[in-house]
Parts: C-alpha cells; sequence; structure tokens
C-alpha cells in the first residue's frame, strides 16, 4: 500500500482512541496499528478480553460511514471478541 494509505489507516485509528479513550478495548488494523480505547476496565497483561481487529480498506469504510458496522460484521470483516468490542456506537468518525 502506499505512504498515504498507510497514513490514513494511523491517523484516524489514532484520532478514533483519541474520541474515545480507555484500555478496555485493543483495536487492531495490522499491519499499520494497534491502540487502546473505550473507556471500561483496564488491561495490562497477556490477551486482552476485548479486541476488535479489522483490515485496512475495512476500517476506513467503517472511519468514514459507508460500511456498517453489523454489514462488516455479518460479512466476517471485523474480528470483534469480547462484551466491550461491539464499536457499533462510536462509528463513524
Amino acid at each position: 500500500m502506499d505512504k498515504e494509505f498507510a497514513a490514513a489507516v494511523r491517523e484516524s485509528v489514532r484520532a478514533f482512541a483519541a474520541k474515545i479513550p480507555g484500555r478496555s478495548v485493543e483495536l487492531r488494523v495490522p499491519p499499520y496499528v494497534a491502540v487502546q480505547c473505550v473507556p471500561g476496565p483496564r488491561h495490562t497483561r497477556g490477551t486482552p478480553p476485548n479486541i476488535v481487529e479489522t483490515d485496512a480498506a475495512t476500517w476506513l469504510a467503517l472511519a468514514d460511514g459507508s460500511l456498517g458496522w453489523a454489514e462488516a460484521v455479518a460479512d466476517g470483516r471485523i474480528s470483534a471478541s469480547g462484551p466491550r468490542s461491539d464499536l457499533s456506537g462510536y462509528l463513524p468518525l
């Protein structure tokens, strides 16, 4: 991917984490970025209990509202585990 695409992914994920601060969910968009976000119990060791992982193109579509959370989950474009992993209430940016 090109530098602008990578920068857009990193900046939008970091903006999401700044908008929804916390440490209860780990949001991963490999290979570009991973952040902790969403208020709630803080995770400090081992595998986080609340993980959201998606590819870069899906993340950008979620962030700009051209793709809905439910559709992305149903299509298998998002891997979400844990009771706080539903980010639909925070998207689009």
